[in-house]
């Protein structure tokens, strides 16, 4: 069958496509207009609301490429083309991209939950997925800790959510216990008015709640204390330090001493060595004074 190439034939096909592609495109860049307005109010609105700004910017993204994927599926279907052999190709191919990503989409969807719920923020200092550190980062994917040696680690947000996270920046007031040994023949209450004073003397701890000392028991050879200062989280190590040292110059005031060691010989024998000396075995024996 001979086709008919005429212009009169060809002329209502031309214009008939010509306006659809002209439509087309005209629909296109404005679906690329609405797209990108669309993604900045909503990361705008969402950040004016001090929502996090990593969540912001990821809905105004998925927001702009939905709006992007189904205004071209429209135009698609402008020209007879079905729709629906494309939705079933996207959802076969994201089902093999989540397989494949199975463990980048567990870290997202841990990301997302961390940052809904915030169990820390930037700049708390944390033990989480098993490292220590200040957080410096929440991403989507990985969550970045600065080690106190400044290493910078990067923690998958999976290892963050299935794990115990412990805040210690979390409350403005953190407690700085001091387990100080004191020999058992010193008197418990001469002791305990000499912690006392040290924990007194120590001026970057907390006026409110102040300092404590606790009996904790008995050793061999000792009596066990507990110095308890509290202090604010940001001068933690600070007052640590401080209180560790009150404690050793209020010991020695008060003439408080400390259990000490000796190291005892025991002779275990007098038979003949090659010295002409008796045997001698060395016993790490712990004598109080």
């Amino acid at each position: 069958m001979k086709t008919d190439w005429s212009l009169e034939t060809l002329a209502p096909l031309a214009a008939s496509y010509g306006l659809r592609t002209i439509g087309v495109l005209v629909a296109l860049w404005l679906s690329f207009v609405v797209a990108r307005w669309v993604q900045l109010h909503v990361t705008r609105g969402l950040s004016g609301r001090k929502f996090d700004q990593t969540l912001a910017i990821f809905f105004g993204n998925l927001l702009r490429w939905m709006i992007l994927i189904a205004s071209l599926l429209a135009c698609l279907s402008l020209f007879g083309i079905e729709t629906t052999s494309f939705a079933a190709i996207i959802g076969a191919a994201g089902l093999a991209i989540g397989l494949a990503f199975q463990g980048t989409l567990s870290n997202f969807a841990a990301g997302v939950m961390l940052l809904v719920f915030r169990p820390f923020k930037v700049g708390d200092y944390v033990v989480a997925g098993g490292k220590e550190g200040t957080v410096m980062e929440v991403g989507l994917f990985v969550t970045a800790i600065d080690s106190p040696d400044n290493r910078r680690m990067f923690v998958p947000n999976t290892a963050i959510g299935a794990a115990v996270i412990e805040n210690y920046t979390a409350h403005p007031l953190r407690r700085v216990d001091i387990t100080v040994h004191i020999a058992s023949n010193e008197d418990i209450d001469s002791s305990r008015k000499a912690l006392e004073a040290a924990g007194a003397e120590v001026a970057a701890r907390d006026a409110t709640r102040g300092a404590e000392v606790f009996l904790q028991g008995f050793g061999a050879g000792m009596v066990i204390w507990q110095v308890r200062v509290w202090a604010p989280a940001s001068r933690y190590w600070e007052v640590w330090e401080e209180t560790v040292r009150a404690i050793g110059y209020g010991l020695a005031k008060a003439g408080v001493s400390m259990p000490s060691q000796n190291m005892n010989l025991v002779v275990s024998g007098t038979a003949d060595n090659g010295s002409g000396l008796p045997s001698v075995v060395p016993g790490a024996l712990p004598a109080a004074h």
